[in-house]
C-alpha cells in the first residue's frame, strides 16, 4: 500500500525532459510538412539560446 501524505518524489530532470517532448509532439502536429526540420526542432528545444547561455 502507497503511503499517505507528502511523500511524492520529483525528478526535476525527467520532468523538464517530458516538457520538451511535449513541446515537440505539439509542434510536429502543427508542421506543414511530414517532419519537422533540424533548424524547427532546434527552435522548439531552444538550442540557440542555451548555447548563447553557456557560451556568456
Amino acid at each position: 500500500m502507497a503511503p499517505v501524505g507528502g511523500t511524492a518524489v520529483q525528478d526535476h530532470v525527467a520532468l523538464a525532459e517530458i516538457e520538451l517532448c511535449g513541446e515537440l509532439i505539439i509542434a510536429a502536429s502543427a508542421a506543414d510538412e511530414d517532419r519537422l526540420s533540424l533548424e524547427s526542432i532546434d527552435e522548439v528545444l531552444k538550442v540557440a539560446e542555451e548555447r548563447g547561455a553557456s557560451a556568456g
